[in-house]
C-alpha cells in the first residue's frame, strides 16, 4: 500500500487482505505521505496475523539506528510481525537534497547495523557509508532477528541480498526469462556466502489487474509500464533481448523526468508500449491469465509475490485485494501442487 489513503482506510484494506488470506502487508515508506511506521503499528492494532513492515525504506533518507528503533518498536506492538523491506530509495531524494552513495555497500551496512542494535549490542559501527558511535538500543526488541527482504533491480544488490537478507525483492520481473536471470544472479551471491540458494526467497514486486477483460487490463497499466522502461531506474536483465526496449531516440526526445512527475509526460511514448510489455513487467488479465502467468514465474524460480493492487473502471482496490487472495492465489497453490505431484517441478 501507498500512504495516500486516510489511516482508517489502510487499516480496512489491511484487515480485508489478511482475511483474503495474504501472509504480508507492506507500506511504502514514501516521501510525502503518512508515515510509515505510525500507520504500521497503528495496523497492527487492527490485525491478529498478517506480517507489516515498510516496502520499502532506505538507508539514505533514515538512519539505520532509527530503522531499528522503529522496527523493534513495531515487532513489540504487533507481538512479532513485523519484517524489514529495504532498498535504494529514491522518493524524496531531491526535496530532502540526499544524494546516494553506494547503494548496494550501504545497504549491507544498514541491514548489519540493524541486526547488531537489535541483537541488543552496544555498536560503534564505522562503516564506509554508514556509521554509529556507541549506540545502543534503551529496550529489549521482542526478537533479535527479524526477516529482512532486500529490494533491488541490479546485480550487485541482488548479489548482497542474496549473501544477506531471507529474501530479495525484483520490482517489474515478470517474465519468466527475467525470473530466471533474478534467480542466477541471487543464487550467485548467496553461495559466494556459503549459503544456500533456497535459503532466499524470491520475490517478484508487481503492479496487479484483474479484470473479465485482459485487454482492458493491459491499457490500465500500460502508462505505468511505459513510465518503468523509459525511465530506465529499474534494471533489467533480459528486456532488450526480448525486444523489450523502446527506441533510444524517441525516449531522449521526452527528456529528463523528475519523479514526483507520474506517467503524464510518457505519454507520447504509450502506443509503442505492446501487451507484451505489459505482460513482462506485471501481473494483468483474467483469473485464468494470471493465475497461469503466476505458475509460469513459480516454475522459473519465484516464491513470492508482492502485489500492488490497480482497479479497472467500475472495480476497487479492495476487489483486486480480494479476488487475488481468494481466487488467483488459490489457484495458483492448486496448479503448482499438481505439477509437483506429477514431477513436473
Amino acid at each position: 500500500m501507498l500512504g495516500d489513503q486516510p489511516v482508517a482506510g489502510l487499516a480496512a484494506r489491511t484487515r480485508l487482505a489478511e482475511e483474503s488470506g495474504f501472509e504480508t502487508v507492506w507500506l511504502a515508506d514514501e516521501r510525502f505521505f503518512r508515515e510509515t511506521y505510525s500507520c504500521l503499528s497503528f495496523l497492527a492494532g487492527q490485525t491478529a496475523r498478517v506480517n507489516l513492515g515498510p516496502c520499502v525504506t532506505d538507508p539514505f533518507a533514515r538512519h539505520p539506528a532509527l530503522t531499528a528503533m522503529a522496527l523493534g518498536t513495531l515487532d513489540e506492538v504487533s507481538e512479532g510481525r513485523a519484517i524489514l523491506g529495504i532498498g535504494a530509495g529514491v522518493s524524496g531524494f531531491a526535496e530532502l537534497g540526499i544524494q546516494s552513495r553506494k547503494p548496494p555497500l550501504a545497504i549491507r551496512e544498514a541491514v548489519d547495523l540493524i541486526r547488531q542494535l537489535m541483537a541488543g549490542q552496544e555498536v560503534d559501527y564505522q562503516g564506509e557509508i554508514i556509521q554509529c558511535h556507541r549506540g545502543r538500543l534503551n529496550f529489549a526488541p521482542l526478537r533479535s532477528r527479524v526477516p529482512v527482504r532486500v529490494a533491488s533491480n541490479g546485480p550487485l544488490g541482488q548479489k548482497m541480498g542474496g549473501a544477506i537478507a531471507d529474501g530479495v525483492m525484483m520490482e517489474g520481473c515478470g517474465s519468466v526469462e527475467e525470473a530466471k536471470a533474478f534467480a542466477s544472479t541471487v543464487a550467485e551471491g548467496a553461495r559466494k556466502a556459503g549459503r544456500s540458494p533456497n535459503e532466499v526467497k524470491l520475490v517478484a514486486r508487481l503492479d496487479c489487474c484483474i479484470t473479465n477483460d485482459g485487454k482492458q487490463a493491459r491499457d490500465i497499466l500500460r502508462p505505468s509500464v511505459t513510465r518503468v522502461i523509459a525511465q530506465a531506474n529499474s534494471r533489467f536483465y533480459t528486456l532488450e533481448a526480448q525486444g523489450l526496449t523502446l527506441p533510444k531516440n524517441v525516449v531522449e526526445a521526452i527528456g529528463p523526468v523528475p519523479y514526483a512527475a507520474g506517467v503524464a509526460p510518457f505519454a507520447p511514448l504509450f502506443p509503442l508500449v505492446t501487451d507484451r510489455h505489459v505482460d513482462a513487467l506485471t501481473l494483468c488479465g483474467t483469473v485464468q491469465e494470471i493465475t497461469q502467468h503466476m505458475v509460469d514465474l513459480r516454475r522459473a524460480g519465484i516464491t513470492g509475490f508482492n502485489i500492488f493492487p490497480v482497479p479497472a473502471p467500475g472495480t476497487t482496490y479492495e476487489d483486486v485485494i480480494v479476488r487475488f487472495g481468494t481466487q488467483v492465489w488459490p489457484a495458483v497453490e492448486t496448479a503448482f501442487a499438481k505439477e509437483s505431484d506429477n514431477g513436473t517441478v
